[in-house]
């Protein structure tokens, strides 16, 4: 009767055993469930090697020839009832080129000609006779339209981060004699790219 008994237990066990195999949780099959605390697998999208990728949020590098931006366009509109100085244009053109190329007329070490050389960094609108519309003049100071000794201010303010010239200076007007001696050439290397830039 005892040896019945056993045989009945046995038997049960046998048979529970074998449901929790047809029903997949098995001892290994219970050992092999995910452990929450596990490290996780390495992400098969994650960029390969040891550079962090690009943040695109990231400050871009400064361009030093940008213009800063100001918080008063009128600084860099001629005032009402001042006007050029006058003199020789001969003399004034050589004074300007000059002054173009004199880093001292910065605070950062920069001269007109650093961004300027060779007529280099001059939109397409360089070649319009003044006043003009010009793309950074628009989207920093908010005006229309410029004139080409409003222009040279800009630049003072901007790129060379100084303080204005005298609006009747012979400074402003020599540069402002230069810059339309520049215009004239970049005018004519626009029409023949061939031609000379000097």
């Amino acid at each position: 009767m005892l040896s019945l008994v056993k045989s009945l237990r046995t038997l049960a066990f046998a048979l529970a055993a074998g449901a929790f195999v047809a029903a997949g949780v098995s001892s290994g099959a219970y050992a092999q469930a995910a452990n929450p605390c596990a490290p996780k697998p390495a992400n098969p999208c994650a960029p390969k090697g040891d550079k962090k990728p690009a943040n695109p949020c990231a400050p871009k590098a400064a361009n030093p020839c940008a213009v800063k931006p100001t918080a008063d366009a009128v600084q860099v509109v001629r005032p009402k009832g001042t006007t050029l100085a006058k003199g020789d244009t001969k003399s004034l053109v050589a004074q300007g080129e000059a002054l173009f190329k004199d880093t001292k007329l910065s605070t950062n070490g920069m001269a007109c000609d650093s961004c300027h050389a060779d007529l280099g960094a001059f939109s397409a609108s360089f070649a319009q006779p003044y006043p003009h519309a010009v793309g950074m003049v628009q989207e920093r100071y908010g005006l229309a339209r410029i004139q080409r000794d409003e222009m040279v201010q800009v630049c003072m303010v901007g790129p060379m981060e100084a303080k204005l010239l005298g609006w009747e200076s012979k400074d402003l007007a020599a540069l402002t004699a230069y810059v339309g001696v520049l215009q004239e050439r970049f005018r004519k290397t626009a029409a023949n790219p061939c031609a000379g830039k000097k």
